[in-house]
């Protein structure tokens, strides 16, 4: 058996606030950008549940019942994910 190792798909949150990339290998940059992350995870995770409750229901009816909740969530995912660009730059600079 081969031992490769997988590396594990980064998550929604990881992804956006690049929790991989550090080039001034900063701690303080790898806690912003975690608890960014979290942050934009948690939210995807109050979004996929809103999702799994109209999957029975057409666009229309999905609108109604959930559009403005997603609209939210993906602003406040936005925000997170700007906030973590700011606060990178504040702890950098």
């Amino acid at each position: 058996m081969d031992n490769i190792q997988e590396t594990p798909t980064p998550t929604l949150g990881e992804q956006r606030v690049r929790t991989t990339f550090n080039p001034s290998n900063e701690s303080v940059v790898d806690r912003i950008k975690q608890k960014s992350a979290e942050l934009i995870d948690l939210l995807q995770a109050v979004r996929n549940d809103e999702v799994s409750k109209t999957y029975d229901k057409t666009p229309e009816q999905l609108q109604a019942q959930s559009g403005e909740k997603l609209r939210l969530i993906s602003l406040a995912q936005t925000g997170y994910e700007e906030a973590a660009m700011w606060a990178v730059k504040a702890a950098t600079c």
